[in-house]
This record gives structure tokens, sequence and C-alpha cells, in this order.
């Protein structure tokens, strides 16, 4: 990438003002506390971030010793700051994550942790996975039902986090937005935003624990498909435990996914490749999963 199609990328960012929300230090702990053992002595990249404003940079500080990191980095496109523990110095040109400078510091990087542009989302990612680097990063929920989203969390390349994602976290958020909670201590709006998790691609024993069936399978209570041959089912809880074939289940399926108990068939398509039908009408959102 060239320093002037990152200048490009630059300028579109300014634009998305009320894309740049800043989680609250109680949702990063909340988290992060998960995965202690994982950041030790590594290099930990914090790269839509401004030092001055961002809880991941003030909890990457304070718990440094702590959780045994070899470096800490934090870059933000808006003043093209670099901060390092050591030393924080100007960036030469921009600190958005795309220009070849950040791109630098990502290939030190051995974790990336942030809450990136959630319009940027799908960039962001196809970004760390390009450069196979491992990562914890919030976005929106309904990232999940993005194509290429959902192919890496299929392949078992990406999966929630720990923070169950109809929880929603705090963020704070432009001084323009409306739709705000409470103002803190600090005079910053705060916001609750419901469609937001956690997604990663370290361990998460939870994604490795099986999900306990307790139904058994009736034809009277799940009812087929139309359009493909699999039973429909509105909870998670109600996956039958006797049934082998082809079950459809809601999208918060994935924050208990386990690919050593499912395999992920499909989603939300039938077989004539339009929305899954029940008796002529469309259920939400529906992921097609089958026992192993």
């Amino acid at each position: 990438m060239t320093i002037k199609s990152s200048n490009k990328h630059l300028k579109k960012a300014n634009k998305q003002k009320k894309d740049e929300f800043y989680t609250q230090l109680a949702d990063i702990e909340n988290e992060l506390k998960h995965y202690k053992d994982q950041f030790r002595g590594k290099v930990v990249f914090c790269n839509c971030d401004d030092p001055k404003e961002s809880d991941f940079v003030k909890y990457f500080s304070r718990n440094f010793e702590h959780l045994g990191l070899k470096k800490l980095i934090a870059t933000h496109y808006k003043d093209a700051n670099l901060f390092t523990r050591e030393a924080p110095y100007k960036l030469e040109y921009t600190g958005d994550f795309r220009s070849e400078e950040c791109i630098k510091l990502l290939k030190e990087a051995d974790i990336v942790v942030t809450n990136p542009p959630f319009s940027l989302f799908r960039e962001y990612v196809a970004q760390l996975m390009e450069y196979d680097k491992k990562f914890l990063i919030i976005g929106n929920t309904n990232a999940l039902t993005y194509k290429d989203i959902f192919k890496l969390i299929k392949d078992d390349k990406i999966r929630t986090g720990y923070t169950n994602f109809n929880v929603g976290m705090f963020f704070v958020v432009p001084n323009d937005w409306e739709n705000f909670h409470h103002i803190d201590e600090n005079g910053k709006k705060i916001a609750r935003v419901s469609t937001s998790c956690w997604y990663t691609n370290l361990d998460v024993e939870k994604h490795k624990q099986d999900i306990t069936l307790y139904k058994k399978y009736t034809p009277e209570e799940y009812s087929k498909y139309d359009n493909y041959d699999a039973i429909n089912v509105d909870k998670v809880s109600e996956i039958p435990m006797d049934y082998n074939g082809a079950v459809g289940v809601p999208i918060t399926f994935l924050d208990k996914y386990n690919p050593e108990q499912f395999e992920i068939i499909k989603f939300r398509k039938g077989d004539d490749d339009k929305d899954l039908i029940i008796n002529g009408k469309f259920p939400y959102f529906r992921i097609i999963i089958k026992k192993k």
C-alpha cells in the first residue's frame, strides 16, 4: 500500500467520527481476565487506540508486568501518534491501521487487541488474517452474519469471546451522539451498544465445552423446513439430544459453538438458495448444524 493511498483512507476515516467508540475499562477487564496466560511474553498492538483516551492502553499499561508483556504498542489515525511503553513519538505519515507504517508494526506484533471501526470490520479482520495474527477485538454482533466472517467461524478460525454477546457493552461516544445512557464524571457521553461482542482466535475454553442437551425429538414438536431437510429449533437449549440429522438453530448458537461437538453445514439458505421457510414463514437467521 502506498502512502498516497493510505492518506485517502485517512480522509475516509475522518468522515466516520460516529464510528469511533471508546470501550469502557470494566468491559475490557471483564473479558481480558480470561486470557492472562496467553499474553505472557507477547508484543501487544492496539492499532485503533488514542493513548490519551483508550482504556485498552490504560489496561495494558497498568498490567504490563502482571501479564508479563514483552512490549505494548498503540496507534491511532487521528493524531498519527505512535505510543510504545518505552517512548511515544510521531509517525511520519498516518496512524491508519492500513498505512505502511502501521502494517510494519502489525508484523512485529503477536496479539492485536482493540475496538476497530465497525464500518471497517470486514477489511480489518481480513488484514489480521492476511498477516496471520492472533487477536481479540470488539465488533458488531451482526458481523456474525457477514459471509466472510461466517466462513471463518465455520472453519474454526475465529470465535466469540467469553462475554455473552447478548449482554452488550458501554462505550464513550462522540459529543454529538444523541441516544446515550448517561454522562460520566469526566463529562463524556456513555452509550450502551447491545449489538456488540468480542471476536478472537485465541483459546476460549467455553468453545471447548459441549452444549448440554436434554430434550428428546418428536415430529410434533420440531417442524421441518419447507425448502431444506432439517428441523427447526428456536432455542439452543432445545436442540434434541437424540436427533442425528440436520438442525436449524438461531445465531446465538455461535456463542456456544464447540467444533468438536457440532459441524456447521450452512447459513440461512435452503436447497433453493432462498431463505429457510417453515410453513410458508421465514424464521429469523438460522444456521444449519449437525452433531458429530
